[in-house]
């Protein structure tokens, strides 16, 4: 029996997706739950299961395909354990499967046989009851393999005059181009597209400004090194900065509202919630997750939530929803060795929080000369709601309590 496979429902905000990668091929054995393939939004990568145990019949979206979500991408046959005749087979394969008083063979082990145009049943296998392994595959082709041509002499590099370049050169030079002065276009990833469409948006459509302040982190550092050890026994989690400066950011929120609040068209939106943005940096470019309510949360639930929210990031897991609103974002630069920077609004907030590295830096308290770790900050916010006064008094406010942490602890 066939069965379709479709792409999931997308939601409201996503009109498609990009299929970016198959994990299994035609003709491959696969089991109910398998992550069949990958599709790219704006936002995430969803994963594809099978719908059942069975035989990949047949790809109908290949790599690179636009698709909607209710798409068929597959066809999945659940009926028989041969490779289905609706796959492309190869005389190897099918020898593969016809293999007397044998299991199929595995996709890895199937996949070997093909590549090598190689006979199964010439082959001894040492897997329960004479299967075939992937090792006797390799082992045999090891043995069978013919004799290795003449090592040709190494080529020279001789400096030439470059021919005159077509004008698609771009598109068709590699890496690897025999070309001294090589390029590579690639298609730009949805997220990519969706990150520069939003950053090229804030700086079309706000007024935005930066201010800066600098933070003596030594009150917080002497802090956390006094009681991290307890509260990783007590929380099962480490105590970092960032829980400190979620924290803090929160109280200066509650003192300027106008910061925490948005613009749509003729009206502002004041937010008497807090959900925080925090800048997570991945392979595939810059995502912000939002931590609902993180006024709500102690210390210990603010950092379980960030290290969550980075497993998932780096794991490609993260959904719709841990991405969806926030009304403030906090970016950490200094962890990449940033020093000061101007970061740019994440649409629609009205402000952001550049933290940097903390670098240790000579000091004047009380008329004397002392060394203490610094880090500066940054505020961009737009001009359109926050006056400059307010996004001065909202860096300083940020600054007390970083200086003197029973701000934090005691809510005063």
């Amino acid at each position: 029996m066939s069965i379709e496979v479709k792409a999931p429902p997308l939601p409201e905000s996503v009109a498609d997706a990009t299929l970016i990668s198959w994990h299994k091929q035609a003709g491959d054995r696969i089991n109910k739950n398998d992550n069949l393939v990958d599709l790219e939004t704006d936002k995430v990568v969803l994963e594809v299961p099978a719908p059942s145990s069975g035989v990949l019949a047949q790809i109908l979206k290949p790599n690179g395909s636009i698709v909607t979500g209710g798409d068929i991408l597959a066809l999945l046959e659940t009926g028989s354990a041969d490779v289905p005749p609706t796959a492309t087979a190869t005389p190897a394969s099918a020898e593969a499967t016809q293999k007397t008083g044998e299991a199929p063979l595995s996709p890895s082990v199937r996949r070997l046989v093909n590549e090598n145009a190689l006979n199964p049943a010439e082959i001894t296998g040492t897997g329960k009851s004479g299967r075939l392994t992937k090792t006797d595959i390799l082992a045999h082709i090891s043995t069978h393999s013919p004799a290795a041509p003449p090592a040709q002499p190494p080529a020279r590099l001789v400096e030439v005059q470059p021919a005159p370049r077509p004008a698609s050169f771009a598109e068709t030079a590699t890496p690897d181009s025999s070309n001294l002065r090589p390029e590579q276009r690639v298609p730009m990833t949805r997220l990519r597209a969706k990150i520069a469409e939003r950053l090229l948006q804030a700086q079309q459509n706000a007024a935005m400004l930066t201010t800066f302040n600098e933070v003596d982190m030594h009150n917080v550092m002497d802090l956390r090194n006094q009681y991290k050890t307890r509260f990783e026994q007590k929380h099962a989690v480490k105590l970092g900065f960032m829980s400190f400066f979620v924290k803090a950011s929160i109280e200066a929120l509650k003192k300027f509202p106008a910061i925490n609040a948005s613009i749509d068209g003729n009206d502002i939106i004041y937010h008497g919630y807090y959900d925080m943005g925090i800048a997570i940096s991945t392979p595939r470019g810059l995502i912000v997750p939002v931590i609902k309510d993180a006024d709500q949360l102690d210390f210990a639930g603010i950092e379980k939530s960030i290290i969550d929210y980075g497993e998932k990031a780096r794991a490609g897991t993260l959904s719709y929803d841990d991405l969806k609103g926030g009304t403030f974002t906090i970016t950490n630069g200094g962890v990449f060795g940033s020093m000061l920077s101007t970061p740019i609004l994440n649409p629609p907030q009205c402000a952001i929080l550049g933290m940097h590295a903390i670098k240790e830096r000579p000091v004047v308290e009380n008329g004397q000369l002392v060394i203490r770790p610094v880090m500066y900050l940054a505020l961009s916010y737009d001009h359109r709601l926050v006056d400059g006064r307010e996004a001065v008094q909202f860096l300083v406010t940020i600054k007390e309590c970083l200086e003197s942490p029973a701000h934090l602890l005691l809510n005063i």
